[in-house]
């Protein structure tokens, strides 16, 4: 039959519906035959932000046995790159982070993790897979089987990235000042997924706008003049001026930030003294502060440094011994997916999935994700992130029924049901990529 020459301009080889047609058998059949076995092994055997050296070992071999990719590891420290090349076409970053947290886990699952490591900061921990790393790692591996076996439906490139450190959200710019845009080819998107708990397995979340917000680790150490707890008179205290700083800081939101602009600072921990009647020369507090734009954001951290230091001044401490404010190196800004593309993105899944798969659920924290650097305005790549399902539905009908509530991320107790979250997570990812990639029919 021939075409007619204005359906000739049209037409498309393969929309991403035609091509997924056959896509959730294939990704089944995958994930009884290596993904399964492969997730399993990751949960067993996590590893801490930075020192994932097993992990990356495992993705790189898992990744080299797929046909025609080149891979490259150490990439900013132990991250991995893998390059798979089909024609002249875009390209498309598909990016996973692999570490784990340290935490005992207490999840009741048959595969929980029993490993011990010591961490980049000396402390050795239990480990666990508290945060679904293990799901993203295997649905990247799964996605790249299937684009292998898909190679007729898109054209292009395809940079697939595993990333370390996302937990101390550090590994991100250390791929960047790698040179993981300038060794690779740069991405014209950039993808990425993360398994959520606290949504039902079979769904989708892929709203356009903010996903999660930035996040800035602040150390402040405050210096004050020890002596005898009953003569506190002696003596600058320092856990007097911590108190003081950390009711301060509360400020900050309620009585400086907009209402209707989200902003936290949280006090996680102070450290000081020795003894009970020992007044320490010195204190030691650790924040996290998150916003949502960096004007709040500046706003802050210019706020938290103001504070420390003028209660400083105002306990009679000296100008070079006032309270020392240090922004952390775990620090990330805010992910947001870009509006066209999301658009696109939400399109290729309702066309593969149909319409009830996604779900739009408001956001309930200010939970932070180093994605953010590969998608930053002057990098000039448009990001999509989205959230894929973990916990079975009837989890939930049970806790509405009085049963045990779901775990919630970096809890000892968390889990997800690993097939239906790496399966769709798979075929998800690449309905994406092919959509990104579909190629054109020549004009007849």
């Amino acid at each position: 039959m021939r075409l007619s020459p204005l359906l000739g301009l049209c037409l498309l080889v393969a929309s991403p519906a035609m091509a997924a047609s056959g896509l959730a058998p294939a990704v089944k059949a995958d994930y009884d035959q290596r993904l399964g076995a492969l997730v399993d092994w990751f949960h067993r055997n996590p590893e801490l932000s930075y020192m994932e050296t097993k992990t990356a070992a495992r993705m790189a071999k898992e990744l080299r046995a797929i046909p025609g990719i080149q891979v490259t590891e150490k990439v900013g420290g132990t991250g991995v790159v893998a390059v798979m090349k089909n024609g002249a076409g875009p390209t498309v970053l598909v990016r996973a982070d692999m570490d784990g947290l340290p935490l005992k886990e207490a999840s009741g699952l048959a595969n929980a993790s029993t490993v011990v490591q010591t961490g980049i900061d000396g402390v050795a921990s239990p480990v666990m897979h508290a945060c679904g790393h293990d799901v993203h790692i295997t649905s990247l591996v799964g996605t790249a089987m299937r684009l292998v076996a898909m190679k007729n439906d898109w054209r292009g490139t395809v940079v697939f990235v595993v990333q370390p450190a996302e937990e101390r959200i550090g590994g991100a710019r250390k791929m960047l000042e790698d040179g993981l845009y300038t060794r690779f080819p740069k991405p014209d998107y950039a993808l990425a997924f993360h398994v959520s708990s606290s949504y039902a397995t079979g769904t989708l979340v892929a709203d356009p706008g903010i996903r999660y917000s930035s996040s800035d680790s602040v150390d402040i150490t405050i210096h004050g003049v020890g002596g005898h707890g009953a003569s506190p008179h002696q003596t600058k205290d320092p856990v007097v001026m911590g108190a003081e700083i950390v009711m301060a800081l509360q400020t900050l939101v309620s009585r400086e930030i907009a209402p209707l602009s989200p902003g936290v600072v949280t006090v996680g921990a102070f450290h000081a003294g020795s003894k009970h009647n020992i007044i320490s020369d010195r204190a030691h507090l650790q924040l996290t502060v998150r916003s949502d734009d960096e004007a709040v954001r500046k706003t802050l951290l210019d706020g938290i440094k103001r504070i420390a230091q003028n209660v400083g001044r105002m306990n009679g401490m000296p100008e070079d011994r006032l309270p020392e404010v240090a922004l952390s190196v775990e620090s990330t800004p805010v992910t947001i997916n870009d509006a066209a593309l999301t658009t696109r993105m939400r399109a290729a899944f309702t066309a593969a999935f149909g319409e009830d798969v996604l779900k739009s659920p408001p956001r309930t924290g200010m939970g932070a994700e180093d994605f953010a650097y590969f998608v930053q305005p002057e990098l000039g790549v448009p990001g999509f992130y989205f959230n894929v399902g973990g916990t079975p539905q009837q989890a939930f009908d049970a806790a509405k029924a009085g049963g045990p509530p779901v775990p919630g991320h970096h809890s000892p107790l968390f889990k997800v049901d690993a097939e239906p979250s790496v399966r769709l997570g798979t075929e998800a990812m690449t309905v994406a990529v092919l959509d990104l990639l579909k190629p054109v029919a020549a004009t007849p």
